[in-house]
């Protein structure tokens, strides 16, 4: 080859390179506008309205097992149409109402946010404290007992609705309602707006500190009295019976004393009048979850939901409660829980419809999770060859006290216990001339010994913050400086603590308990799919901040799910 070719091919492919680069240049200058013109759009594309739905109580292997019997339009939209997590957890090890509501939209676990249970051991008064307990304010036109459900007081970090409307001047409307107060005020933040559910009168209200007086489409709702419909009404099934071949026979299940756990079930008052008898009975059956989100209904067309006249987002959480008592009195795997679930999806069905006419389901962004899951029945696992009981919590901290008695010769070092918490004097102990990790040590070893316990963490445990398996993990999560226990206990698998006959719980690290349904619906910024990749409902609040553009709530720990953002 040549020199004189060499320099002839090397100036012909540098006067092509120039060409090209101005034909880049040229398509994009002529591409610019289109590309600006489809970045406005996108950040135009705010949702108008935020839902937060949070079944209480509901486990994922429900929402798997009865899939196909769902109808059109409520979950099935939302498994169908939206992002479904199938391996989501409520990652701490305390599983109960209030931390769960906790973490939905603080994004935190309670070793930050500070609800480490529904109740709890006060440090400065030794006696038992109310998640959302505050005397300093009582329920609006309702009578309030002293630790009655008032005020978001407890909860020491922001939420998602705290964050919305810090970035939209309070503009952005926040307003939740729940058949438990915990259930709305948690979800509700510092600055948003809760209802709950008065089981004396069957209203739906606020507390002052909130407001002082209802606004006026509130009023309107509880002169309606819908609440009183259902007087004299009965829950029956939804399906036919071959639907239900699956579940547990009744006759496994042992009814706690003064019910039933079989269908019908009525609704009336034995004084046949309408009082708090038969509100208190609405909470556990279907009707309750009906006027949860009759209520919603009617906040979204008196608050204007999605349709705010600042053009911001709004937040309108829903926490569904019955699913919860149902589950309690008659376990996950019963024909009542079944029917129920059943009868929800109808109910949410309905819902989005009613969201659809009034604001559009195109510029509405669905989450639905749970706040836990739920160990079977003791009884019904049994039947399945599992070692399952229930734990009498007082007795088995009466003995840890006087093992501790009888080994170290002190008495009263157990001082209180709020359990799976249990607090222990050490500065008694110390004077006694009994170390601290002698203490612990006794405690422990007493209580590993004790039919259905499996793992004890001790408070230097904790603080000194070694972590080794999952449930280290979480219940490291779920443990508090301040406020938690010196010892925290965890029971064997389907073992739980309550006594006497019949029902169930929840409030551990297994699976049953942390695995719950994560749904994220919303066709303009969500990319549907079934998604395997784990994840936690402490991503829920990350994620609505990134598609909200907002900052983080405060201790929020989770992950954006980019998986499933357009």
């Amino acid at each position: 080859m040549s020199k004189n070719f060499s320099l002839s091919r090397q100036l012909a492919q540098a006067l092509l390179l120039v060409a090209g680069v101005a034909a880049c240049q040229a398509h994009a200058a002529k591409a610019a506008p289109v590309a600006a013109a489809a970045a406005a759009a996108a950040t135009a594309a705010q949702p108008k309205l935020v839902v937060v739905l949070v079944v209480d109580g509901l486990p994922q292997e429900q929402v798997t097992r009865y899939r196909e019997q769902f109808g059109q339009g409520g979950f099935r939209r939302l498994l169908e149409q939206g992002a479904w997590f199938s391996d989501a957890h409520q990652a701490h090890g305390i599983t109960v109402t209030a931390i769960g509501h906790s973490a939905v939209l603080s994004g935190a676990y309670p070793y930050q946010h500070g609800v480490i249970g529904n109740n709890w051991i006060d440090p400065v008064t030794k006696k038992s404290v109310y998640c959302t307990e505050d005397g300093n304010f009582h329920y609006i036109g309702e009578a309030t007992q002293s630790d009655d459900g008032t005020a978001p007081t407890r909860l020491r970090v922001s939420t998602l609705g705290d964050e919305l409307r810090y970035a939209t001047g309070d503009q952005a409307k926040v307003v939740t309602v729940s058949g438990k107060d915990r259930g709305a005020i948690l979800l509700a933040g510092k600055t948003g707006t809760a209802y709950m559910y008065m089981e004396k009168t069957g209203n739906f209200a606020s507390s002052t500190y909130y407001m002082q007086q209802h606004p006026q489409w509130v009023q309107r709702y509880q002169a309606g009295k819908p609440q009183d419909r259902y007087y004299g009404k009965s829950w029956t099934p939804l399906l036919a019976d071959s639907a239900y071949v699956n579940d547990a026979r009744e006759d496994i299940v042992p009814a706690k004393p003064g019910t039933r756990n079989t269908f019908p079930f009525a609704y009336y008052s034995d004084s046949g009048k309408l009082d708090g008898e038969y509100y208190s009975r609405l909470k556990s059956g279907p009707f309750l979850d009906e006027l949860t989100l009759e209520f919603a209904r009617a906040a979204v067309d008196g608050e204007n939901l999605g349709r705010n006249p600042a053009g911001v987002p709004d937040i309108l959480g829903v926490s569904l409660s019955a699913h919860d008592y149902v589950n309690h009195a008659y376990g996950p795997e019963s024909r009542m829980s079944h029917d129920h679930l059943q009868r929800l999806d109808r109910m949410l069905a309905g819902f989005f419809a009613d969201l659809d006419k009034k604001i559009g389901m195109d510029n509405v962004l669905v989450v639905l999770t749970a706040d836990h899951g739920f160990a079977n029945v003791p009884e019904f696992a049994e039947t399945r060859g599992f070692s399952a009981r229930r734990i009498d919590g007082a007795k088995l901290v009466d003995g840890l006290s006087q093992h501790l008695a009888t080994t170290l010769g002190i008495d009263k070092l157990v001082t209180t216990s709020s359990l799976p918490n249990i607090y222990l004097d050490y500065a008694l102990a110390e004077k006694r001339g009994v170390h601290r990790a002698a203490l612990e040590d006794a405690a422990a070893r007493f209580l590993l010994q004790q039919d259905g316990l499996a793992q004890v963490y001790t408070r230097t445990q904790m603080e000194t913050g070694a972590v080794a398996t999952r449930m280290d993990t979480l219940m490291r999560r779920a443990w508090n400086r301040q406020l938690s226990g010196d010892l925290m206990v965890v029971t064997k698998p389907a073992w739980y603590f309550g006594k006497g006959a019949g029902g169930t719980s929840h409030g551990t690290p297994y699976t049953y308990d942390t695995n719950v349904p994560l749904m994220v619906f919303g066709p303009r910024w969500i990319k549907p799919g079934a998604y395997g990749q784990y994840a936690e409902v402490v991503d829920i609040a990350p994620t609505l901040a990134h598609l909200l553009r907002i900052r983080q709530p405060s201790a929020s720990e989770g992950r954006v799910l980019t998986e499933v953002v357009r």
